[in-house]
């Protein structure tokens, strides 16, 4: 057994496929698509590992998801941590720091949080 993906339910596909291509670099690595045209499936990879976040699309939903107390999260870590930090800081959607641990959270557009993390 090995892990494979990551479901976040977004309500504006290309807006999130944005913010994922800007903070992160993640671009789309397979696709699927309802032939009723009701969801779409999007797998976002980081051209590294075979890990990959999927992001899910209805059609007839119009209200933001309840993310509950978000006490999950996504954690992806970076050799550039400096740089990346200042990108999301100019971006505006660092949402919580933890200087003494060493890390922080963004926020995408749906409200998910996303741990970034330094390679030690």
């Amino acid at each position: 057994m090995r892990f494979d993906h990551f479901n976040f339910n977004v309500l504006d596909l290309e807006r999130s496929l944005r913010f994922y291509k800007d903070a992160f670099g993640f671009t789309p690595v397979r696709e699927k698509e309802a032939a009723d045209g009701s969801f779409r499936l999007v797998y976002l990879g980081d051209g590294e590992t075979g890990f990959q976040l999927e992001l899910t699309w209805l059609r007839d939903r119009t209200e933001p998801y309840d993310l509950g107390e978000l006490e999950y999260h996504l954690a992806v870590r970076t050799g550039d941590y400096e740089a990346v930090h200042r990108r999301h800081q100019e971006m505006g959607i660092v949402c919580f720091e933890n200087p003494s641990m060493g890390i922080y959270f963004v926020q995408d557009p749906d409200g998910y949080w996303i741990e970034v993390v330094p390679e030690r």
